[in-house]
């Protein structure tokens, strides 16, 4: 029986517990950051034309420089700016910003995924930052047709509140010709280990960036992508390409509810480096097939382990589909790299503008016993 004296140190530690839990639970969001969308937009008195003046005048984000309020449908000259949720976003001309301040967890990651649109400049591109991390994410290739693409841009909360900033560092002639932004979100990372049933990290690609729910066109890991701070925990992207990340919602996917499109042929390349014993014998095993959106055409998957290498027909006729692969290899080292790429580049038959690509999932490395 606890003593009277002992019930207020219970309580007090488990008051001290729920508010740890509670401030914990309050780091973690999903979804939209807190006018993300840009639905909520600056009062008249704030506004000159298009353009936003104020320092905190857009609700819940802090800007800084040209930036602008765009309405969908909006026309500069014969150009139609085409908001892709909703109705409105900001767009950054020079050297412009957007920043917000949001709770997280110290030491957790997070993947940003934001919509953008390149807009009359030819060599835009964005800076995306949460102290001390920050990536430059290039906009000179558009992977869909309808103007906008969305981004994942990963970090690694070194506090206990991230300042997420959106920069514009180009400088046009025009101060207008900037990027359009749009649907701001966030997703707490928990990034998987390798085990006895896969050697490798987020093999089936359940792990990685927000995706809208109400769009269609997947959300794009940058080039140049190092695992530390991947939005795509365990992988790396090798390459010029971005690779486009999918969900089940919106594609055909071989296993699960997210898979990779590697959507730039050989200049689109994920790859992973995988503890092994020199010597051992290992099955590297793999699904290959479509999204169902309309990529037709034969396709040629690339796997590597070290020196080791397949190549993966498929025959795509764009409506679903999938097939199973094998690559057997002796490590002859302690860390073997495996990699993935595209052979041939292939757009879509539907619009013959948007680049797509084999579909990739359920990768899995295993040791076996030498024959």
């Amino acid at each position: 029986m606890p003593t009277t004296a002992a019930f207020p140190a219970a309580v007090l530690l488990l008051l001290c517990a729920a508010a740890a839990s509670a401030s914990a639970s309050a780091a973690f969001i999903d979804g939209l950051l807190p006018n993300g969308d840009f639905e909520l937009g600056p009062k008249a008195s704030d506004m000159r034309g298009t353009v936003v003046v104020g320092r905190y005048a857009v609700p819940k984000w802090e800007i800084s420089g040209f930036v602008e309020y765009i309405k969908s449908g909006q026309k500069q000259g014969d150009m139609l700016l085409v908001v892709p949720g909703g109705a409105f976003a900001v767009r950054l001309g020079n050297e412009a910003s957007i920043k917000q301040r949001l709770p997280v967890a110290r030491g957790m990651y997070y993947s940003l995924t934001f919509s953008a649109a390149r807009t009359c400049a030819q060599e835009e591109k964005l800076n995306v930052s949460v102290a001390p991390d920050w990536g430059v994410l290039p906009m000179q290739t558009l992977y869909s047709s309808n103007g906008w693409d969305s981004y994942a841009w990963a970090f690694r909360a070194d506090r206990d509140v991230a300042e997420i900033v959106i920069h514009n560092p180009g400088v046009e002639e025009d101060p207008a010709c900037g990027p359009l932004i749009d649907s701001v979100a966030i997703r707490a990372l928990y990034p998987p280990k390798a085990s006895n049933r896969n050697l490798l990290k987020n093999g089936d690609f359940e792990e990685g960036p927000y995706v809208f729910p109400n769009t269609t066109w997947g959300v794009l890991i940058p080039p140049n992508i190092e695992d530390d701070h991947s939005p795509l925990p365990g992988w790396m992207v090798e390459s010029l390409k971005a690779v486009k990340y999918i969900d089940s919602g919106h594609f055909s996917v071989p296993e699960g509810k997210r898979a990779v499109e590697l959507v730039a042929g050989k200049e689109s390349a994920i790859a992973q480096v995988a503890r092994t014993i020199p010597g051992k014998t290992y099955v590297l095993s793999f699904a290959v097939g479509d999204a169902s959106n309309s990529c037709e055409g034969s396709m040629v998957v690339e796997a590597f382990a070290g020196k080791d290498t397949v190549k993966v027909p498929y025959e795509s006729k764009g409506k679903g589909g999938y097939k199973r692969a094998v690559l057997r290899f002796k490590a002859v080292s302690v860390r073997t790299r495996i990699m993935f790429y595209s052979t041939f580049y292939t757009m879509r038959s539907d619009d013959f503008s948007s680049l797509c690509g084999p579909v990739l999932d359920d990768v899995k490395l295993l040791s076996v016993r030498n024959p």
